[in-house]
C-alpha cells in the first residue's frame, strides 16, 4: 500500500508498525524516525516560522486564520505523480497540521483519506488501531497500543499516592498557551495537577500574570512545533515565576498524538519524582 502521510504523528505510528516502507510522500514537518526524511515532501508552510520569535508567529497565524487563508500549501501535481493509496490526515488543529478540507480542495486524485483527531490518551490508542487497519496491519496496531497504555500505566503505578506538585505545562510561549485535549491528562497519570489546561479541549492563550496566580510548583515549556533547542532559544519571553521551569522537546513527546507521547508521561512522572521514576530517553534543560 502507497501511503502519503500529512501529520507526523502519523508518520511516526506508521513507522513503529514496521511499515515505513509504505511511506511515498509526508508533510514538511514529519521528521521522526530519521528514516522517513528521505520521503518526498508534499506540503509546505505558507509561514516562514523558522525565521520568526513566537509572538510573530502566533500574530501571523491569527492574520491568517483571520482573513481565511490556508497555513499550509499542498502540493498537488506531486501528490498526483506519487498515486497514493491512502492519505493520512488530520482535523483536530487547523494550526497543526494541514487539514482533510484542505487535501480535498487541491487534490486532483480520488482516493481514501483518513482523519486522525485523538482527543485524549485512550483516542491516541484508538487512532493506532484506526491506522494500523486501514494499512491491513490490526494486529501490529494492537500490539502497538497496548504497548503504549502498558507504559503509561507502569509509571502512573509508579506514583500513585505520591505527593502531588501544581503543574503549568505551557504549549506556547509567546502568548502563554494553557495545554489542552490529552496533555492535562498527561500531567494527571504522571502525579500532577495541571492548574490552567482543560482535557479534551484546545489549548488557549492566556497570560504569565495568569499563570503566576495559579501558582505551580513546575513549568514544563513544551511548545507546539519546537524542539528543545528552539525552546530554549525562546525561553527569555518567561518571566521569572518562582517555580521550577524545564525545556523539554515539545514536538518529541507532548504535541504529536503517537507512541512518543507514553515517553512524555513518563519524563513528567520523572520531573515530579525523580526518586521512583527513572528519566526516559527524552531531551529536557532546566532553565529555573
Amino acid at each position: 500500500m502507497r501511503v502519503v502521510s500529512l501529520v507526523p504523528s502519523a508518520t511516526e505510528i506508521i513507522a513503529a508498525l514496521g511499515l515505513a516502507g509504505n511511506l511515498v510522500g509526508r508533510s514538511h514537518e514529519c521528521n521522526y524516525p530519521s528514516e522517513v526524511e528521505a520521503v518526498p515532501v508534499v506540503s509546505a508552510s505558507r509561514i516562514d516560522t523558522e525565521q520568526l520569535g513566537s509572538a510573530d508567529i502566533d500574530s501571523a497565524v491569527r492574520e491568517a486564520l483571520s482573513d481565511g487563508r490556508p497555513l499550509y500549501e499542498v502540493d498537488a501535481e506531486l501528490l498526483e505523480q506519487l498515486a497514493p493509496d491512502l492519505i493520512v490526515t488530520q482535523d483536530l488543529c487547523e494550526v497543526c497540521a494541514v487539514s482533510s478540507g484542505e487535501v480535498k480542495r487541491v487534490s486532483r486524485i480520488d482516493v481514501e483519506t483518513v482523519s486522525l483527531d485523538p482527543r485524549d490518551l485512550e483516542e491516541i490508542e484508538d487512532s493506532i488501531r484506526t491506522l494500523a487497519r486501514h494499512l491491513h496491519a490490526a494486529a501490529q496496531g494492537e500490539r502497538l497500543a497496548q504497548a503504549f497504555h502498558h507504559r503509561i500505566d507502569f509509571v502512573h503505578q509508579l506514583v500513585r499516592g505520591l505527593p502531588r506538585q501544581r503543574v503549568f505545562v505551557a504549549e506556547w510561549l509567546d502568548p502563554p498557551f494553557a495545554a489542552g485535549h490529552w496533555v492535562p491528562e498527561m500531567v494527571d497519570l504522571a502525579g500532577g495537577d495541571e492548574v490552567l489546561g482543560r482535557p479534551r479541549e484546545r489549548s488557549f492563550a492566556t497570560t504569565w500574570d495568569a499563570v503566576r496566580e495559579a501558582a505551580p510548583q513546575l513549568i514544563v515549556l513544551a511548545p507546539c512545533g519546537f524542539d528543545l533547542e528552539r525552546t530554549v532559544s525562546e525561553a527569555g519571553a518567561v518571566p521569572a515565576m518562582g517555580a521550577r521551569v524545564i525545556a523539554v522537546d515539545g514536538d518529541a513527546a507532548y504535541s504529536r498524538p503517537g507512541p512518543r507521547v507514553a515517553e512524555g508521561v513518563a519524563q513528567l512522572a520523572h520531573l515530579l519524582h525523580p526518586d521512583d521514576v527513572e528519566a526516559p530517553a527524552l531531551p529536557m534543560r532546566e532553565l529555573s
